[in-house]
């Protein structure tokens, strides 16, 4: 097997690069994000590096989630230490600070045998390839039928953004979303890895305020001469979408972890019915928006962003037993580990680990797909 291979979310698990929280910082406010402080009042959004205290609960549960890894035979990477308190300032953009190493997910996806780097849409998160350059070198170096693209930086400039999204009233934003125009503009090639979610041959991409359509296209020229399909999707409900692995989670073949309040687009899901594949809801998680961690800047369906060690086992946070017992009555085994002094990095499970190998090979799980006529 290549050392790096992985065709979709669900192969039994092999080798995988756990994120960190050293050094991270506060994701500054800049034209493609707003963060805000959860709770009653107008506190202002914390700058700078994350606490002491708060870098190691998060650094202490994905330490736990490596150790369980680890004890199912899987091999664990971590990223190199990076200073994300430095400021950036390039010919289109300044910030004063980046951001964190939790969710190597968001920036780097495997694709078979090929590594890819995404073109990130923030400009806090502008080199966050950095931390895990030195890996992607050592696997390239390693063997010669691994693959890397990298895909073109966007200039990140106010050009790129439309600065008034955030100030758009909610009707406004209700009646464009359905147009998918959100904060990013189509001008550029922008997308996030995390938007992106495998089935073998087939490649779902969400458009979404951190992939537009440019970015989207650009995936199918790049990825379609590969013998890859990719397939927009959309989730008309999503007045925000930002990352595809809370709304849309395959489990294994056949089926599909389902965000009751963000169903697919009729449409797109005739892809998945024709192909005999099983939408499952999941449960209404334990925490509520409201109980989120202050300065969490995901919704409570985070509890959905579950790992799949193989297609019968998956990993959940702890306290999430609704999705567990689902889980259970499905057929899987179910691991847990604590995981919410994470969530404030901006993910959960699936998000903080990027899986280099899994057993397997590219598989058509859409034959219907094959046998329409081409248009």
């Amino acid at each position: 097997m290549p050392v790096v291979n992985s065709w979709n979310e669900w192969d039994t698990l092999r080798e995988v690069v756990v994120g960190s929280a050293t050094g991270a910082c506060f994701e500054p406010t800049e034209p493609g994000n707003r963060p805000q402080v959860r709770g009653p009042g107008d506190l202002p959004f914390p700058t700078g590096p994350k606490s002491d205290e708060a870098v190691h609960r998060a650094d202490e549960q994905l330490e736990g989630l490596a150790a369980v890894l680890a004890g199912q035979g899987v091999t664990v990477r971590r990223p190199e230490p990076y200073d994300f308190s430095r400021s950036l300032r390039t010919p289109g953009f300044e910030v004063e600070n980046q951001y964190c190493a939790v969710c190597p997910r968001d920036v780097m996806i495997t694709l078979g045998n090929e590594i890819l780097e995404a073109t990130m849409s923030r400009r806090a998160r502008y080199f966050e390839y950095e931390p895990y350059r030195k890996l992607v070198y050592g696997y390239w170096e390693a063997d010669q039928r691994v693959g890397w693209t990298v895909a073109p930086k966007p200039t990140m400039a106010d050009s790129m953004y439309r600065q008034d999204f955030w100030e758009w009233p909610l009707e406004e934003r209700h009646a464009r979303m359905h147009d998918s125009e959100f904060c990013v503009t189509q001008d550029e090639v922008v997308f996030d890895a995390a938007d992106m979610s495998r089935f073998g041959r087939d490649i779902l991409v969400q458009e979404s305020m951190t992939t537009n359509r440019a970015g989207i296209r650009w995936l199918k020229r790049t990825l379609e001469p590969k013998g890859f399909r990719v397939h927009p999707v959309h989730f008309p409900l999503d007045y925000f979408p930002s990352h595809i692995d809370c709304t849309f989670v395959p489990l294994r073949p056949g089926l599909i972890l389902t965000n009751p309040d963000r169903p697919i687009r009729d449409a797109e899901r005739r892809m998945f019915t024709e192909n005999d594949w099983k939408l499952v809801d999941a449960p209404e998680p334990v925490l509520t928006n409201d109980d989120m961690p202050p300065y969490c800047q995901s919704s409570k369906w985070l509890s959905m962003n579950v790992l799949s060690v193989s297609p019968d086992t998956v990993i959940c946070e702890e306290q999430e037993k609704p999705l567990q017992d689902l889980m259970y009555s499905l057929g899987f085994e179910v691991l847990t580990v604590p995981f919410r002094d994470v969530f404030e990095y901006g993910g959960s499970l699936h998000c903080a680990t990027w899986d280099i190998r899994r057993d397997g090979t590219r598989e058509d799980y859409f034959p219907s797909l094959s046998s329409r006529p081409a248009v």
